[in-house]
């Protein structure tokens, strides 16, 4: 994995410039890094690692919480001088076709761990490597990890040249059809809300 292309990426939020990463520049679905201009290196960076969620982020979907947090990160990462990396990791690691049919299983009354476990996956299959890598190639020795997933700030600490400073809450609220996904979330994952 390695740099392919950079642009700069003026949004709402701020300025940042957005960097895809991938093992060559043909690949069609990119990890990337959203890094304000000024960020300062030499300073825990505030950092938000959000995995994609096209139902929630693209055309926000209230099953989840993904897209305000998203647009929250952007929007923190503008104010502190931060970055998003953003992973190409749907529904968490198990892709948009496994997704829907999990959102067909929660229609039908299972929560969203239940969904996924009846697939045949782990409730959580995402992996943090690749947001290791950009940390490094970055210069990045130092985060406040902006997160509210136990998961991420043990994948990090385990990256023992990169320092979680702080874990920093990023709770956007209840709304009518995320109840009981946040709730699932917070009681049967582990999520600190």
């Amino acid at each position: 994995m390695k740099q392919q292309a950079s642009a700069k990426l003026p949004i709402p939020e701020g300025s940042f410039k957005i960097i895809a990463y991938a093992n060559d520049d043909q690949e069609q679905m990119p990890d990337l890094a959203i890094v304000h201009e000024d960020m300062d290196v030499t300073q825990p960076v505030l950092l938000r690692i959000h995995s994609e969620c096209m139902t929630g982020d693209v055309f926000g979907s209230q099953r989840c919480d993904c897209g305000p947090q998203l647009d929250e990160a952007l929007r923190l990462a503008a104010k502190e001088k931060g970055m998003v990396i953003y992973l190409r990791q749907e529904g968490r690691g198990i892709g948009l076709i496994n997704k829907l049919k999990a959102y067909n299983l929660q229609t039908e009354g299972m929560d969203t761990l239940e969904a996924n476990l009846h697939l045949g996956f782990d409730g959580d299959q995402r992996q943090y490597e690749s947001a290791i890598f950009i940390l490094r190639d970055l210069g990045i020795k130092s985060v406040r990890l902006l997160t509210n997933n136990p998961l991420k700030v043990n994948a990090l600490s385990k990256a023992t040249d990169i320092k979680v400073t702080e874990r920093v809450p990023l709770f956007t609220g209840y709304e009518s059809g995320n109840r009981d996904y946040l709730e699932t979330k917070k009681n049967k994952m582990g999520h600190l809300f």
